[in-house]
């Protein structure tokens, strides 16, 4: 298993390197057959005979130079242009992010740090049948004619953008929160109506029924007056007396069921569905003023 610390890199730029690496090999591989074949053909084309002179075989050997000496030049100046344009590769991505990138030739030549890349090759490519081939198809860089700063400025819009759709969707979330809490606080403020239109009705019954009641005493006592005023002129001091204490009663009466109204209306208070009810348009209140300053913000 390879060290991924070997080389000193990511993940991603050592994997890089082993694509690139699979390249040269790849190109390396075609040079050397190519020489292969050279000799092979001088083989079959010239070493016909059994016996060959000194000029013969100077010239055999003069012709087989000329045709490897081509090839291993070719390689060598397209492994040349092939770094110059890895290299343009990288130096245009960095010129894109405005960044100057420095190279030392002399470590080219560092046998230490040869001999670990070649370590590096070797554990890599050792097994060729046991380690999966990694797909050398990677994304295209990207164009070198836009500027950097053009993609800062797009990133920097998309991330704006993203800003204002989350606070678009939490200043929704408030309002839908803002708009169930007025709905609950009219709920409230019905039932509170409610109640106290009962308790309105329950108040006026109460008074109809005790006045009633009074009225048909009143009545009553009247009608007694009459006939006792009819039958007995004697008797009309006494019942001028009775009178007056029916109306002392009426006051009474009318001051009891004000003191009775009073008190129901203070047990009412005190009861737990009318503490419970103030206590909740309280807290209601209480939250609708600070969604309206959240929302004001």
């Amino acid at each position: 298993m390879t060290n991924k610390a070997e080389l000193g890199l990511n993940e991603h730029h050592q994997n890089e390197i082993i694509n690139y690496m699979r390249f040269a090999r790849s190109k390396r591989g075609l040079r050397l057959k190519t020489v292969d074949s050279c000799f092979q053909d001088l083989k079959e084309s010239r070493l016909v005979e059994e016996t060959f002179t000194v000029d013969e075989v100077s010239e055999v050997l003069n012709g087989l130079q000329a045709v490897v000496h081509s090839e291993v030049e070719s390689e060598l100046i397209n492994t040349a242009y092939t770094n110059v344009l890895l290299l343009r590769q990288l130096f245009s991505q960095a010129e894109k992010w405005y960044l100057k990138l420095q190279t030392d030739i002399s470590e080219l030549e560092n046998r230490e740090l040869l001999e670990q890349v070649a370590e590096f090759e070797k554990a890599e490519f050792a097994s060729s049948n046991k380690k999966p081939i990694i797909d050398i198809t990677k994304p295209k860089l990207t164009p070198i004619n836009e500027g950097g700063t053009t993609e800062l400025l797009n990133k920097e819009i998309l991330r704006l953008q993203q800003e204002n759709e989350k606070l678009k969707s939490r200043l929704k979330t408030i309002e839908i929160q803002a708009t169930n809490a007025l709905d609950e606080k009219s709920k409230l403020e019905r039932a509170l109506q409610d109640l106290q239109l009962d308790q309105g009705n329950q108040q006026d019954f109460i008074k109809a029924h005790d006045l009633n009641d009074l009225e048909d005493k009143v009545a009553a006592l009247k009608s007694e007056f009459q006939k006792t005023l009819n039958d007995k002129t004697e008797s009309q001091k006494s019942l001028e007396e009775n009178l007056a204490a029916a109306k002392h009663d009426l006051l009474r009466v009318q001051e009891q069921l004000s003191m009775a109204e009073k008190e129901l209306e203070k047990k009412f208070q005190q009861t737990a569905a009318y503490r419970n009810m103030k206590e909740i348009l309280t807290k209601k209140n209480d939250q609708i003023k600070d969604l309206r300053k959240r929302l004001a913000k």
